[in-house]
């Protein structure tokens, strides 16, 4: 069996009067992120991890900021898209281990409905999916809550056939 392993990264402002949608929920706060799509950080960085794993490019060149049909978009959308393109070149998902930075809101009460979405989204495990969540304790762009970044690392599994 082939593994390969992918690291994503993903940076949005953050904008009074607008949705905080991480990990696939929408989390209350009088901020959100500003993004092309509904500007969930989490699932960028998790489409840029499994599109690197797979030598694939990257989320902007499967989804670009200039395509008016992705404006808006549910980015759950764009995670099955980039499952789909990854399955096509023979992968399947063996794990995904993620990081939220952000100075508030606080979203650990939140963590168990993202990886409850995320992995029906995946059509993985629960236990094969993890979400961290860190301030930077008030230092950099997270610090001042003028943004929000999420890294991933995930492991694919090339299949039989």
């Amino acid at each position: 069996m082939k593994i390969k392993v992918g690291f994503g990264f993903d940076v949005h402002q953050l904008k009074e009067n607008l949705p905080l949608t991480i990990g696939g929920i929408e989390i209350p706060h009088s901020k959100g992120s500003l993004g092309h799509s509904d500007g969930d950080t989490l699932i960028h960085a998790i489409c840029d991890a499994l599109l690197g794993a797979a030598n694939m490019r990257d989320i902007g060149f499967h989804f670009p900021d200039t395509d008016p049909t992705l404006k808006g978009i549910d980015s759950k959308k764009i995670l099955k898209q980039t499952i789909e393109l990854i399955t096509e070149k023979g992968f399947a998902i063996g794990n995904i281990d993620s990081t939220i930075c952000l100075q508030k809101p606080k979203i650990k009460d939140y963590i168990p409905e993202m990886q409850k979405v995320l992995a029906k989204t995946c059509n993985i495990a629960i236990e094969d999916l993890s979400i961290k969540a860190t301030t930077t304790e008030k230092l950099g762009f997270e610090g001042r809550e003028e943004g929000i970044s999420a890294y991933a690392t995930v492991l694919i599994e090339k299949q039989n056939g």
